[in-house]
């Protein structure tokens, strides 16, 4: 069958780049090949597999600590945003002390801060039991907070990607404020701002470790729970790498796949 001219240029064959020794992935391979050691040694070796079986007991608070609390600052990021680009005064003001406060304050001391100081005082203040509110969940304040305000930033930098021709047109069409947000803006940035809230919450699972300060079982405090009891420090320390880096490889790579698709359609749009 032959092709007439016009077909023949319709036709695109996307030809797979040469993998050569310089752009082959020896990072991944690297990582990949650590895991797959330690997950032997986990099946293989009793002592590598009794420290996993009990590290592994914290994974359910750590998923939902960072489930949780990323929802949560997700919110609180949004709110801290529009309120930081606000015209009114006090609002603007209110956010961006917010804002710089926590991030001048190292995590660590935050999430103490809150599990022992902030969250008891308020419910004292509130006539309260303390014990209302647990340490796990007072661990999920603390970091909802600090996340807060680093999602705050990302928040801003998306509603201001959007270019304002599109809030005059809205304003042009009766739209007040709120609705152009709501229905124009904030669609828009979020769907921008994808990838980087996708970073945002492997940073988070990996800082979810920090509840350990306030003895929270999830995995962190669980291998110092191991190791205290055992002084298997080397099986119970690996063990919690070889799952951390599993958690955040996976998620990196999908977050990857993600990007990729997202250009592809941005490319076919």
């Amino acid at each position: 069958m032959t092709l007439a001219p016009e077909q023949l240029e319709s036709i695109h064959v996307e030809i797979p780049k040469r993998l050569t020794w310089r752009s082959f992935p020896y990072w991944l391979a690297a990582i990949v090949g650590f895991i797959l050691i330690m997950a032997i040694a986990i099946l293989v070796g009793e002592e590598y597999g009794e420290a996993f079986s009990f590290i592994i007991q914290g994974l359910g608070i750590t998923l939902y600590a960072t489930g949780l609390a990323f929802l949560i600052s997700m919110a609180i990021g949004l709110v801290a945003a529009i309120a930081r680009m606000s015209d009114n005064t006090f609002a603007r003001n209110v956010a961006t002390t917010y804002i710089e406060f926590i991030r001048g304050v190292p995590m660590l001391v935050l999430l103490v801060t809150f599990g022992l100081v902030i969250v008891p005082e308020v419910l004292d203040l509130a006539g309260l039991n303390r014990r209302v509110i647990d340490l796990t969940h007072r661990g999920i304040i603390g970091l909802s907070a600090v996340y807060g305000a680093f999602l705050a930033e990302v928040f801003r930098a998306g509603i201001e990607s959007i270019p304002k021709g599109q809030s005059e047109a809205a304003r042009s069409l009766g739209m007040t404020k709120g609705q152009n947000l709501r229905r124009i803006v904030i669609p828009q940035a979020i769907r921008n701002i994808l990838p980087a809230l996708g970073n945002d919450f492997i940073a988070l699972l990996k800082d979810s470790a920090l509840l350990s300060i306030l003895a929270i079982r999830e995995m962190t405090q669980m291998t110092k729970l191991y190791t205290g009891s055992s002084f298997r420090f080397n099986e119970g320390y690996l063990v919690l790498t070889f799952v951390y880096l599993t958690l955040t490889l996976v998620l990196s790579l999908i977050l990857q796949w993600y990007g990729r698709r997202v250009g592809t359609a941005s490319e076919a749009r």
